[in-house]
């Protein structure tokens, strides 16, 4: 259990491009970073207008002469002071993400990134091998998989208690971009629908992507081999897609399907993952991510809770109350940036043997997640055709 104490020996010094004001996002990554002391924000490029970023740095308790109008002065600037930052986070738009992590990556900086990396496959991998080559950590913020019952999940699969797995679906379908007037009400929403800013996609790269990488967690063993995709923007003024089915084909014969929508009238959330073996299957549904559905077969239906002395201990380990009372993204987000911690403290002391066995949504992930965006969006142009993975 968590419980408050330091898990390295000094705070990594740290930064943040974006997440301003008025992000809720950038809320979510200080929240996260700083609860348990394993971060201290001491900088950042919080806007680009240099008057607004350091208005706000100075209200969350930044120094003003360290809150810097562009990410390319707070590089330069904070490479030159003894206790400048160690590694940053990058809350900016999607198209900004390839330029900003390459800088940081050139200026030694540990590197903490929204999600794409980028919007080509090539530059997510040429940032993977510059931040090996560096010997510095790049995590992605898949923030769902911090949740302690996806690691009950892993566990499960790993300890082979659902068999050997046949099926994996998965849905992440809400209803909130129904019409076109949340984009015309919202920048947030807006800049999301533009694929100058966004990317090739809308729901695949925003959503559909957090569910790739929940399986890929649960289930590490299934190497997606190859996938088929059709696309449809329902809201007609939009450029980029607002619902999409993908069938999934996994090396070894495994099979999976994805779900992703934002007109799924009615719906508040609706992100589930099910995972079928030949003897069990499991389920977890990110509005009660406190419990996990275990269904044997032949026998009643077990709903798993957070926090519970029956649970593996992976889904122990970083519960923060006891059981009974509610975890929430809050915790989540914060489990993974303890983690990115404790992988950069490894990485500063050059422990390549911990960090090969230390789990963290890291640039890998990242790449996976690029590439299949990519692969999504060439299946269904191509008419809905199988395309490797």
């Amino acid at each position: 259990m968590i419980n408050g104490t330091l898990g390295i020996d000094h705070p990594i010094r740290w930064g943040m491009v974006g997440g301003g004001k008025d992000s809720f996002i950038g809320y979510i990554h200080r929240s996260a970073a700083l609860r348990d002391r394993s971060f201290a924000i001491l900088a950042g490029a919080f806007a680009r207008d240099s008057t607004r970023c350091r208005d706000f740095g100075v209200s969350i308790g930044v120094d003003a002469s360290r809150c810097y109008g562009d990410y390319k002065t707070l590089f330069s600037e904070e490479s030159k002071r003894k206790d400048g930052i160690e590694a940053v986070t990058i809350a900016t738009p999607n198209n900004t993400h390839y330029e900003i992590s390459k800088a940081a990556l050139e200026a030694g900086l540990h590197v903490i990134c929204e999600k794409p990396l980028c919007f080509k496959t090539e530059e997510a991998e040429e940032l993977a091998a510059l931040a090996e080559k560096k010997g510095l950590i790049y995590g992605v913020t898949y923030g769902y998989s911090g949740y302690q019952m996806i690691h009950q999940a892993s566990a499960m699969v790993a300890r082979g208690d659902l068999g050997k797995i046949r099926l994996v679906n998965m849905q992440f379908a809400y209803g909130s971009f129904n019409t076109n007037a949340v984009e015309e009400a919202n920048a947030y929403a807006r800049w999301r629908l533009d694929p100058t800013i966004a990317g090739p996609s809308f729901v695949i790269g925003d959503i559909g992507t957090h569910c790739l990488f929940l399986s890929e967690t649960i289930a590490p063993e299934l190497k997606l081999e190859k996938l088929l995709c059709t696309s449809q923007t329902f809201v007609k003024t939009r450029q980029l897609e607002d619902n999409a089915y993908v069938l999934l084909q996994y090396k070894g014969g495994a099979a999976g399907m994805l779900w992703v929508s934002s007109v799924n009238c009615g719906c508040t959330h609706g992100q589930k993952i099910r995972v079928i073996g030949e003897k069990a299957s499991i389920e977890w549904w990110d509005e009660h991510p406190n419990q996990l559905r275990y269904e044997i077969e032949g026998e009643p239906v077990r709903i798993l809770d957070r926090g519970a002395g029956y649970l593996y201990s992976e889904a122990l380990a970083e519960d923060r109350i006891v059981g009974g009372h509610p975890e929430g993204l809050f915790e989540s987000w914060s489990n993974l940036y303890r983690r990115y911690a404790i992988a950069i403290d490894a990485a500063a002391r050059k422990d390549t043997a911990f960090l090969k066995s230390h789990w963290y949504p890291d640039v890998k992930a990242g790449v996976r997640g690029v590439r299949f965006v990519n692969a999504c969006v060439q299946s269904a142009e191509a008419g809905s055709a199988w395309v490797q993975y």
